[in-house]
């Protein structure tokens, strides 16, 4: 069931490509938007790419020389404390005032340990160098010589990176874009003249900062991006790390980022039989951009190049790049040859020779908890409340919901299990179950729906005797056990990864499934029903919450039995903690709902600021903590 419903999003997703743009005037309408809701999806606030950036405090802590080329080891700081290390290959003679075009190499990964990333691709470095470029080789965060994480949720079970809006792929675009600036800075560099490539992850990174980064004027990625199609569909996102995918908020067709870099040269280069590549995404991205720069009428300035053979370098691979690169940055279409070198010994190009030399104020391993801050959100006043709200539940419509509609329409009853179960759906393609746990003859009218964890079996025994005992009067009890029974195997955690691919996460479909239900009890309530309450334990009644806010009207009361106090502990939504966290969230609730928080957590802290909600909506007698 899982499958079909990920199939049937990414086919619809897919056919928005250029955000729906038909025309030249429509796509550079669009354009600047794009390119700031872009930034969004990696986690870059799109102010610090027009703000004054904090210093590079570049440091060259050595040199060697090879032939007619100068490699300096190095390091920058993309953000203070964020060190990049890197090797810069330049050549060793420079005319006096010459201005020579520079190359970004994005590093993919390799295994090269402490000697970082770089020292896998010095054959380009070496070319660039050799034939009159100045070439920066960065190191990747995960495999440089000063370490962090790549596999949050791959294989680390780090699910808050979701909700923080945190993905290293942001940081790599980062740390590129501040390699340009350190290229620029160089008086030998021609700051009109750069052009960025890489493979793999590389070939990924590429496509990010020529994305988001108008001073790049040539682009060569190599196998570095595929399609929703290959990715989700045919599960092709079981090969690739966290730093290949930005957290996709806006609902883009996946390669819609390259279309940003047209009308600019662009090499789309990649290998015919790569497994983790496949041609059938390949050639489904050229057409698509082919499309695009037609819109420009420059279709001459984007080409493929397919070489025969696996995930890897070739010689005729090398020699294309290396040939667009001079044919575009240069405008020298003379042949070239592939690059002929002694390979050099990986110590040698390392930027902190020991460890002892590595900077005590590097950042690196703790990127995830630093890159994307949280938001701090400023609490309501009686007089600002009405307005404090709309904002905030519009930003999370906007953003963190974006695939809930509007107007949540009622579950349906697909069919029963048995006398007391039954399944529902919220959504086509997927079901949730709902199970009755009691009924009152002698009852006060009142309905109490009982959210359930992904607790297994014994949760609707649990939630039957807690909630029954809690409220015995209840003319009616009921319980909805919300989509997700899929298995999560870690690694790869294919579901709930390709979910994000496609702007959600397993979270926001369970809110999805228990707002679904509301809107029956909100008709209900049309018809002369009476007092509605959502009960549950931990996460689910965050998730609840979340859909009461979404369908109001439909509910009277919520009770939750030792809440989370931040969605760093779940549940998860996309970039949710940058615009809000759960005793925010809760407050948004007031004035029409009531809030009772039970057990030890109810009396944290964090929830002070819940309680100041409340009282700044007028409602300081609905929440309650027992």
């Amino acid at each position: 069931m899982i499958r079909k419903y990920l199939a049937a999003e990414t086919k619809r997703l897919s056919a928005k490509f250029l955000d729906g743009a038909t025309t030249k005037a429509e796509w550079e309408k669009a354009r600047e938007r794009l390119k700031r809701e872009f930034l969004d999806m990696l986690g870059i606030d799109p102010l610090m790419m027009k703000m004054t950036r904090t210093p590079l405090k570049a440091t060259v802590t050595g040199t060697l020389e090879r032939g007619d080329v100068v490699i300096e080891n190095l390091h920058y700081q993309s953000k203070p404390g964020l060190y990049v290390t890197a090797n810069l290959y330049r050549p060793k003679t420079v005319a006096k005032d010459a201005k020579l075009p520079a190359i970004l190499y994005v590093c993919g990964h390799s295994n090269k340990g402490r000697d970082g990333n770089k020292t896998a691709f010095q054959d380009h470095g070496m070319w660039f160098a050799s034939n009159g470029y100045v070439c920066l080789v960065v190191d990747t965060l995960q495999l440089g010589e000063i370490a962090g994480k790549h596999h949050g949720t791959y294989n680390l079970n780090r699910w808050w990176w979701h909700s923080r809006g945190y993905t290293p792929a942001g940081v790599e675009c980062w740390n590129g874009v501040r390699g340009i600036d350190h290229l620029r800075s160089l008086p030998y560099v021609d700051g009109e003249k750069i052009g960025v490539t890489g493979i793999s992850g590389g070939g990924a990174v590429t496509n990010w900062i020529i994305a988001v980064d108008d001073r790049v004027k040539v682009a060569v990625p190599v196998s570095g991006v595929s399609d929703l199609e290959s990715y989700v569909t045919d599960q092709v996102i079981n090969g690739h790390c966290d730093c290949m995918f930005y957290h996709n908020l806006y609902q883009w067709e996946w390669t819609t980022a390259l279309a940003l870099f047209a009308p600019k040269p662009m090499l789309f280069a990649n290998s015919d039989n790569d497994n983790i590549f496949p041609m059938s995404g390949n050639k489904r991205i050229i057409e698509r951009l082919r499309k695009c720069y037609d819109l420009f009428g420059a279709k001459d300035k984007v080409d493929e190049h397919v070489s025969k053979g696996g995930h890897a370098y070739r010689a005729d691979l090398r020699i294309a790049i290396f040939q667009f690169f001079h044919a575009h940055l240069k405008g020298d279409k003379t042949p070239v040859k592939d690059a002929d070198f002694v390979a050099i010994e990986g110590k040698e190009l390392r930027v902190f020779p020991e460890d002892k030399d590595i900077p005590k104020d590097a950042i690196n391993a703790t990127a995830d908890e630093t890159f994307v801050p949280v938001a701090k959100v400023e609490l309501p006043t009686e007089k600002n409340f009405g307005e404090w709200k709309t904002k905030l539940v519009k930003q999370l419509r906007e953003k963190v919901f974006r695939a809930l509609p509007e107007k949540v329409p009622a579950a349906k009853e697909v069919r029963q299990i048995d006398g007391t179960s039954m399944y529902l759906s919220a959504e086509e393609g997927v079901l949730f179950r709902g199970l009755a746990l009691g009924f009152s003859s002698t009852g006060d009218k009142t309905s109490t729906l009982v959210v359930l964890n992904q607790d297994g079996e014994e949760e609707p025994t649990k939630a039957k005797k807690f909630w029954g005992e809690r409220y015995p009067k209840d003319s009616y009890l009921f319980a909805i056990s919300p989509r997700g029974d899929w298995a999560r195997k870690n690694p790869p955690n294919t579901v709930d990864r390709s979910l994000v691919l496609l702007g959600q996460t397993a979270d926001s479909g369970r809110v999805r499934d228990v707002a679904g239900f509301l809107a029956i009890w909100k008709q209900a309530r049309k018809d002369g029903a009476g007092q509605n309450r959502v009960a549950a334990f931990g996460l689910a009644g965050i998730l609840a919450a979340y859909a009461v806010l979404f369908v109001p009207g439909a509910i009277d009361e919520i009770v939750i039995v030792d809440p989370p106090t931040t969605h760093r502990d779940g549940p998860h939504f996309l970039g949710i903690m940058r615009i809000l966290d759960i005793p925010e969230a809760l407050g948004l609730l007031a004035p029409d709902v009531k809030l009772t928080l039970v057990g030890k957590s109810a009396k944290d802290k964090a929830f002070d600021r819940t309680a100041a909600i409340y009282e700044a909506a007028g409602a300081k007698d609905k929440f309650k903590r027992e």
